[in-house]
């Protein structure tokens, strides 16, 4: 994986951020120049960006301990309002990683977050986390560090508390502020060389104040300082809340939302379809089982099995094609229907065909209209005699044997 990019954004308007590749095997050296120069080096990397610390407050809040999550983030406000002269609803509350006895909070204006972040966002920067630059100031237990930058201080006190102050009032501040016994045993003061060059003689006027000064020059930005301490760091990253960065599970997940909605959409109408084409597709088969029952039992009077009806109606077909090339049974039921007009009120209940031989099961009137429908069948060339008949009702059941004439 590439390594990390270290970005620091300037106090001051009018000046230019600064960055350096950190991890590089090599010490590297920092760079300056516009935001946008600063994003083609960015590509590919993990961005960490410094803000101004004198724009961020690091405190401690007195939480419950067994607090996690985003019941802290609902907590610290009110643990902290009295120590506040804004509105906690105009501030951002980070906080750090917890120990046994302090909840380290980071606390920073919406508006200068938004700042940050819309500056980064149009240069197409997108940092994985953003720290306060105050924070990566080097820690002693023993001893207070601080960093002189134009015309004021940063001090990191042996408690780990960071104050922003003028060079001139650091003696006063140190001797009253937390761990003031430590920090009077001596001060290590980090500098450039321009600074050091304007304010040595204020320095050197503070030396009566602490038992010793160490003074380290740094060799141009302290960016570099900076990127020392980041490995060991336990900085508060302000990206939290409302500012966690987007996953690009996430951000995928947001893009293609919609698009996954519809395809969910299609799918369960395509399925409802299916669904109920299936359902269609079952009562019409229910249907045709019920009509093959129907044309089963008129094709086979008396037979009640109609297990696999269609195999045996298959079967029958055969049989009756066979005896069509035979015999000719179409041919048969054709001189059937012409010779019903001579015998009106007939109607057929049952037919059989074997071996050229037609087998008719029918109702009339009375025998004497079975009698002239086989007269019918003669008078067309074929052989019909009436084989039974018995009185049903009203009318007659008989049955009529018909084949070819010879």
């Amino acid at each position: 994986m590439a390594d990390p990019l270290l970005l620091r954004l300037p106090r001051a308007s009018q000046q230019h951020p600064t960055w350096l590749v950190a991890g590089a095997g090599a010490e590297p050296s920092p760079e300056s120049g516009p935001l946008q120069l600063a994003a083609t080096r960015a590509a590919g990397r993990r961005v960490i960006v410094l803000v101004p610390g004198a724009e961020v407050l690091l405190t401690q809040a007195q939480l419950p301990p067994a607090r996690s999550g985003a019941k802290l983030q609902q907590l610290v406000p009110y643990a902290l309002e009295e120590q506040l002269a804004e509105d906690i609803d105009e501030l951002h509350f980070a906080i750090g990683r917890r120990s046994a006895t302090r909840t380290p909070v980071a606390v920073v204006a919406r508006r200068k977050m938004d700042e940050w972040l819309a500056l980064l966002k149009a240069s197409r920067i997108e940092p994985a986390a953003l720290y306060a630059d105050s924070e990566l100031l080097p820690a002693n237990p023993t001893q207070a560090v601080a960093l002189l930058e134009g015309d004021s201080v940063t001090v990191r006190l042996p408690s780990g508390g960071v104050l922003m102050l003028p060079l001139e009032a650091i003696g006063e501040v140190l001797e009253s502020a937390p761990g003031a016994d430590a920090a009077a045993r001596g001060l290590i003061l980090y500098a450039g060389s321009q600074e050091w060059e304007r304010r040595s003689g204020e320095v050197e006027a503070l030396r009566e104040r602490f038992e010793d000064i160490q003074v380290q020059l740094l060799p141009g930005d302290p960016l570099l300082l900076f990127a020392r301490q980041l490995p060991a760091a336990c900085a508060t990253n302000l990206l939290q809340g409302p500012y966690a960065p987007v996953s690009a599970a996430a951000s995928g997940w947001r893009t293609w939302r919609a698009a996954a909605v519809l395809l969910a959409a299609l799918v369960a109408l395509h399925l409802i379809g299916k669904g109920v084409e299936l359902l269609t597709l079952e009562r019409l088969n229910g249907r045709l089982d019920a009509a093959i029952d129907q044309v089963f039992h008129a094709a086979m009077p008396g037979t009640e099995d109609t297990e696999e009806a269609r195999r045996r109606m298959e079967l029958r077909l055969k049989q009756v094609r066979a005896g069509e090339a035979a015999g000719g049974f179409l041919t048969a039921l054709g001189a059937l229907a012409q010779a019903r007009g001579t015998a009106p009120g007939t109607r057929l209940e049952g037919v059989s065909f074997t071996s050229g031989v037609l087998d008719l099961k029918l109702s009339a009137p009375s025998i004497e209209t079975l009698n002239r429908l086989a007269q019918a069948l003669e008078r067309r060339g074929w052989q019909a005699r009436v084989t039974s008949g018995t009185p049903h009702g009203s009318g007659f059941e008989g049955s009529i044997r018909m084949s070819r004439g010879s």
